[in-house]
């Protein structure tokens, strides 16, 4: 994939970055980037447990934005790496609490997909009050439904990577697939631990793009980033994202005042557009994009354009139309 294609802004590096430590056993890392007197905009990356890359920076107009990223619990340059203990969902709220506090913002844009989107939603919700808007990708609810969707029905779409995905499984156990893979990635044997969060890992890597790029697949069996999908998916997929069932869209009335464009592929397998219709249906003042051409990715060029365009516009407006 060219990634002149993409319509995203120049690369560019942190100009202040660090560690952040929340508790006695998470550690996270964070970067700054862009104008350092600009919109705060905070990046919420995806898994959970998929981390940060240079590329997320490049959304958001750097002369413009006050950008900040980091790593969650357990994710890329975050320690310890694929920590599961003490890391829930309300932490992850009061880590972004703390961040924000650290770096002296009141409120900021808040920019996630997929998981990222899931988190931004149940922050937003948490803490209205430090959001200036939201830009979301990939729906994710966190619902059982989509949870035994993610296990059981992208078979329908990708039986390959599926087979793949069970075939270290036993015909017995498979099942309860997640409570399959629970006993490998949490396990006392490390060598099957990585193994499985591999297997995990690889299996949606390879059920992200509407046309196959086995070019970025490799990125999926990185130890880094298979530790922290593998383990952390599975982790908050067996606590069902440590919110009660459809929590998401019953407490949508407490953002709904606030600005949001939401940007689905029409093709998602991973995150199919019925999670996003529901948000929409939920959030009357939300502007729903369904992308015609375009997966779960944020990397395929429809979706990247639409992400670029929804920055852009809340830089000119301050609000979507």
């Amino acid at each position: 994939m060219d990634a002149a294609a993409f319509p995203l802004f120049p690369p560019l590096e942190p100009h202040r970055h660090g560690l952040l430590p929340v508790d006695d056993r998470h550690t996270l890392y964070w970067e700054e980037c862009g104008n350092p007197q600009g919109a705060p905009v905070l990046f919420l990356h995806g898994g959970p447990g998929g981390g940060i890359s240079p590329t997320h920076r490049r959304f958001f107009d750097p002369a413009h934005y006050r950008i900040v990223l980091f790593d969650q619990r357990g994710a890329g340059k975050s320690t310890p790496l694929g920590e599961w203990q003490d890391n829930t969902t309300p932490l992850l709220i009061d880590d972004i609490e703390a961040l924000r506090q650290l770096l002296g913002i009141e409120q900021w844009l808040v920019f996630g997909g997929s998981w990222g989107a899931t988190l931004a939603l149940a922050y937003g919700q948490a803490q209205p009050q430090r959001c200036l808007g939201f830009i979301l990708r990939g729906i994710f609810l966190c619902t059982q439904t989509e949870i035994d969707w993610f296990l059981y029905g992208m078979r329908q779409f990708f039986p390959e990577a599926y087979d793949a995905f069970v075939a270290p499984i036993p015909v017995e156990e498979r099942g309860d697939l997640l409570q399959a893979y629970q006993r490998r990635l949490f396990g006392d044997d490390l060598m099957q631990s990585l193994q499985a969060a591999r297997d995990w890992s690889r299996y949606e890597g390879n059920c992200l793009f509407l046309q196959p790029h086995p070019e970025l697949l490799s990125a999926f069996d990185d130890d880094v980033v298979a530790l922290g999908i593998g383990r952390l998916e599975a982790h908050y997929f067996l606590h069902h994202g440590f919110m009660e069932e459809d929590q998401l869209i019953r407490d949508s009335g407490r953002i709904a005042h606030l600005p949001a464009v939401i940007v689905q592929g029409r093709y998602d397998v991973v995150c199919p557009p019925a999670s996003a219709w529901r948000l929409h249906q939920a959030w009357p003042g939300s502007r729903l994009q369904l992308i015609a051409d375009a997966g779960h990715a944020a990397m395929e060029p429809g979706t990247a354009a639409a992400l670029v365009a929804a920055t852009e516009q809340f830089r000119k407006q301050g609000k979507f139309d």
